[in-house]
């Protein structure tokens, strides 16, 4: 059983600090395309691009972690498509 919630505790450990790299990649991921927004390029359109594919990943890994918490909001939010 100790082994069990050591390796459980390693595994919460290594997920803060990938979270923690994500934050900063996403951070440098934001620089590139205000850069390149400001130079006026057309990597700025694709950066959008890949910008709503990362969002629904974002999504549910917030809702993956209201869930681990038990948050009385663990319900992912719902919005009208237009």
């Amino acid at each position: 059983m100790r082994r069990i919630m050591d390796l459980l505790a390693a595994i919460k450990r290594e997920e803060r600090k990938l979270e923690r790299q994500l934050s900063k990649l996403q951070k440098q991921f934001d620089g590139l395309r205000a850069a390149a927004k400001a130079l006026g390029s057309r990597t700025s359109k694709e950066s959008l691009k890949s910008k709503s594919e990362l969002c629904p990943l974002l999504q549910k890994q917030r809702f993956q972690r209201r869930q681990k918490r038990g948050g009385q909001n663990s319900e992912p939010r719902r919005t009208r498509r237009r």
